[in-house]
């Protein structure tokens, strides 16, 4: 898959709420209800991310989850990022 440039990842960007840039990455930080819920949403972003085949690093701290993505195979940001961080807004 082709590498966004600079002015692609910023243009995607600005279509999602809370994403930011972070050594490559892109990252948001979802702050749940409870300890279950957050686990709960971490389930759900893992079948999505099987169903895209495109899988995030997830660190999760009591409530709140932290989803980083980026496409090792392509040295960088790509649309499978956005796409996947699209479906993760929308759980």
């Amino acid at each position: 898959m082709k590498r966004l440039n600079e002015y692609e990842v910023e243009e995607r960007l600005e279509g999602l709420s809370e994403w930011r840039v972070v050594e490559g990455e892109i990252v948001r930080m979802y702050t749940l209800e409870s300890f279950p819920s957050a686990l709960e949403f971490v389930q759900e972003v893992g079948a999505v991310a099987e169903q895209l085949n495109h899988h995030p690093r997830i660190i999760i701290d009591y409530k709140k989850v932290t989803l980083a993505v980026t496409t090792h195979d392509s040295g960088g940001l790509t649309e499978k990022d956005f796409e996947l961080a699209e479906a993760c807004d929308a759980i």
